[in-house]
């Protein structure tokens, strides 16, 4: 019985937190991240702000819960462009082309969500460490795509700091052996999926990131041309078929 009253309750709870959320989300895609505030929220849904607190505790756990949410929704669609591409026998080169893709596409339709996880750091606000797992989950599949790659004599010493990251750091390992299982026992291949995965991260920060942020607004390319052709670029570098 003390099951059956508190399920409503739960759910009840879940689906206002859900609402807050929402609410939030707006709020930073109208006027950024510097305008969060519970109180805001709040006023806005017509609540209290103690009401407000029973579901927060302040604005940073309202911060990290929107975090932890985009972290998931993008790592979602990398993950689902992964599946996709494995089931239709794409090749590295093109594997790499459509996770990126999918990555883009959810930034750029949700800006202020990529914004959030990848733009200017919140003054004060210090991040859980569970985004750390979030954040690699979103890189992770494209561990397999580079791990059979052979990067070119530019790259040995981003190779040889992958290298020193594995030995100093076990999580990392697992984090290679999640997402590239086949790659375990091979002396180099682990290395070579993290250096790739380190560069492309970098390259999609980069690039759309800037498109994110509306920096591409009057100058003659598209973001996506512009993000295949660094592709292109890395996929050379990594002599990936």
């Amino acid at each position: 019985m003390v099951r059956a009253q508190e399920s409503p309750r739960a759910r009840y709870r879940e689906q206002t937190r859900s609402e807050i959320k929402q609410t939030a989300l707006g709020q930073l895609a109208e006027s950024g991240v510097g305008a969060l505030a519970l109180t805001r929220v709040a006023k806005e849904m017509g609540l209290s702000g103690p009401a407000l607190y029973r579901y927060f505790a302040n604005r940073d756990d309202l911060l990290s819960a929107l975090i932890r949410d985009a972290y998931d929704d993008a790592a979602a669609a990398v993950g689902q462009a992964a599946a996709v591409a494995e089931a239709r026998g794409r090749s590295p080169r093109e594997r790499l082309e459509e996770l990126a893709g999918a990555y883009r596409a959810w930034a750029i339709n949700e800006p202020h969500r990529y914004l959030l996880i990848q733009g200017a750091p919140v003054p004060g606000y210090v991040a859980p460490d569970d985004t750390r797992g979030r954040a690699r989950a979103v890189l992770g599949p494209f561990l397999p795509v580079f791990a059979n790659g052979t990067p070119e004599a530019g790259l040995a010493a981003l190779v040889v700091e992958m290298t020193d990251w594995l030995a100093e750091d076990e999580s990392v390992g697992a984090w290679v052996a999640e997402y590239a299982p086949d790659v375990l026992g091979d002396l180099r291949a682990p290395s070579y999926a993290l250096a790739g995965a380190v560069l492309v991260w970098a390259q999609l920060h980069g690039s759309v990131g800037l498109e994110a942020a509306g920096n591409f607004t009057g100058m003659g390319h598209g973001g996506g041309t512009l993000l295949i052709a660094q592709l292109n670029l890395l996929a050379d570098a990594f002599a990936l078929d």
